[in-house]
């Protein structure tokens, strides 16, 4: 009798405790090379999501826009198709113009003073807005200050940009501070550019060094020019659908994971910049440092631009963040 009772305490004890949550497998697409610190912050992200759950949640990864351009991507990550993704400021403002004022050329005057206030006042101010578009924003990564590339000549005043033919990403910021130095914009998707550079449909293109340096443009490009003209990052957004169906501790340990995941991408970013640049250089890469001063005081119609794209009002805002 006392085992039949103690039997029947049990019973009842587990219908008492919650039923733990299903294995839950997260697809996070990206555009970074398998190389990129991008992606090496990935894998530390997923491998210590899947350490801190016990295997409860896993994370597959899918680097170099293997599930569609950087566009094709968010868009399925708004629809749940795909779990995570790593837009640009400039992809996320396609759904909320307030994320396109982090792009204004010339706005930031160091890394430091980037993360300051994007870390602070402007993802306060961002991450409610963007989950009415179906996303959580967890954190800034990195992607770095771009700069222009070409194949027919050195770039070290304004003047030395006006006529090329140069690829953009569909980035207004970026199309509008390439065409206030007098260069012709084309909209190229990224996994294109190789075959466009290397048959001449363009004569350039820029980005951040990192991205120059792993998928190896300079095959196509003989000259670089160190303008910093927009901040670009990467940054970890979940689908709100995929979001929801997370317990709470799950919710903590990923937005833990992906803070420490972007702040390890920083650092690399950082810390490999000088030694990519080197090798560029070693590569046959001509590579000058221009003087910033000329290039930023012709951006005014960009910033104007910018501006009205964004909404008079949010750039205000954002203007306030960088004093």
């Amino acid at each position: 009798m006392r085992i039949k009772t103690m039997l029947a305490g049990v019973a009842l004890l587990a219908l008492s405790i919650p039923a733990q949550a299903a294995d839950v497998t997260l697809k996070m697409a990206h555009f970074a090379a398998e190389t990129h610190p991008g992606h090496l912050a990935a894998v530390q992200f997923a491998e210590n999501v899947k350490a801190r759950t016990g295997g409860a949640v896993a994370v597959e990864l899918f680097p170099a826009n293997q599930l569609g351009s950087p566009p094709e991507q968010l868009e399925q990550t708004v629809l749940g198709a795909i779990d995570m993704n790593l837009p640009t400021h400039g992809g996320l403002d396609k759904y909320e113009r307030a994320f396109g004022t982090a792009m204004t050329p010339f706005a930031f005057s160091s890394y430091e003073h980037a993360h300051k206030v994007l870390d602070g006042a402007f993802t306060d101010w961002v991450g409610p807005k963007i989950e009415a578009h179906g996303l959580v924003m967890l954190s800034h990564w990195e992607y770095g200050f771009r700069n222009i590339t070409n194949s027919e000549h050195p770039i070290n005043t304004p003047d030395d940009v006006k006529g090329l033919k140069l690829r953009t990403p569909p980035e207004l910021q970026i199309v509008a501070a390439m065409e206030g130095l007098g260069a012709a914009t084309t909209q190229i998707a990224f996994p294109e550019l190789p075959n466009a550079l290397n048959q001449g449909v363009v004569q350039g293109q820029e980005n951040p060094i990192g991205v120059i340096y792993h998928y190896k443009l300079d095959d196509f490009q003989d000259h670089m020019a160190l303008t910093r003209h927009v901040y670009n990052a990467m940054i970890h957004v979940v689908s709100k659908a995929s979001w929801d169906k997370l317990t709470p501790n799950q919710q903590r340990i990923i937005r833990e994971e992906s803070a420490k995941a972007g702040a390890m991408m920083r650092a690399s970013v950082q810390a490999q910049e000088e030694e990519e640049i080197a090798a560029l250089k070693a590569r046959g890469m001509q590579v000058t440092a221009p003087d910033l001063a000329p290039f930023s005081a012709k951006m005014g119609p960009a910033r104007e631009r910018v501006a009205e794209y964004s909404g008079k009002e949010n750039m205000e805002k954002f203007l306030s963040f960088l004093k």
